[in-house]
């Protein structure tokens, strides 16, 4: 990790410190990481937001089970902190779509969603849905109550029933949903690792994988501060490249 890099986890706000730490220690815990490459102009990126310094930090792996694992960090001035995660799980592979976000700005955490994105149907004609052993490490986890629940976007048809989408009221509720994602990442990794592949159901999965990515695609507060720092075309690459990027199946 450069100096550079060092520092722009350092100066974000300590969920998000928190947060990265945590995933980077769940993966290193379970899974078999590797490095994957992005486009060289696009792992770390800097450029000017109305006015302030853009920065944006991208981490990627790859593991048996994962063609990517993605871990972006972006500050803009001192206004803007982000986290932003999400596992693509290999074509022969059924697993859900692990994915988490953190926005916070001004010392205050606006913003914090995780899910376990289904994109198998485990019923025929039926819609994506987690398996019965993922549903069942879900609801064995402990309760949480969070007090300042949010809406999910309407483009938000993606997600599982344990989507989790709040406002962290204080520093106990941020302590509290940092653990709910590790607890997330937990039963991710070990569902994974336990799991063989099947490329009989490469296709399905990879047509699910395309709808999350597509769907994902459509958040417009995102790609909005990307034309407006980096230009319409860069937004467009940086969004099908490295933020949800789907490979064809060979």
């Amino acid at each position: 990790m450069s100096a550079t890099s060092a520092s722009i986890r350092q100066q974000q706000h300590p969920m998000i410190r928190q947060l990265a730490d945590t995933i980077e220690a769940v993966w290193q815990r379970h899974l078999d990481l590797s490095p994957y490459t992005l486009p060289e102009d696009l792992g770390y990126v800097e450029g000017r937001l109305e006015g302030e310094r853009l920065v944006i930090e991208n981490r990627c792996y790859q593991t048996p089970q994962f063609r990517k694992l993605h871990l972006e960090l972006a500050r803009v001035g001192q206004s803007l902190d982000i986290l932003h995660c999400v596992m693509f799980p290999r074509p022969d592979y059924a697993l859900p779509m692990f994915g988490c976000d953190l926005v916070g700005g001004r010392g205050q955490i606006s913003a914090a969603i995780v899910d376990l994105s289904p994109v198998v149907s485990t019923a025929p004609e039926a819609a994506p849905s987690l398996s019965d052993a993922y549903t069942q490490a879900l609801s064995a986890l402990p309760a949480h109550s969070f007090s300042q629940a949010r809406d999910l976007p309407t483009w938000g048809t993606i997600f599982s029933p344990f989507c989790l989408f709040i406002r962290p009221a204080d520093t106990e509720e941020e302590a509290a949903f940092v653990q709910r994602i590790a607890d997330y990442l937990e039963v991710h990794c070990q569902q994974a690792v336990a799991t063989p592949p099947n490329p009989k159901e490469a296709a399905v999965v990879l047509a699910g994988q395309q709808r999350y990515c597509q769907q994902q695609q459509q958040n417009d507060k995102t790609r909005r501060v990307l034309e407006k720092a980096f230009g319409d075309d860069w937004a467009e690459r940086y969004m099908t490249t490295v933020l949800f990027d789907v490979p064809s199946l060979e």
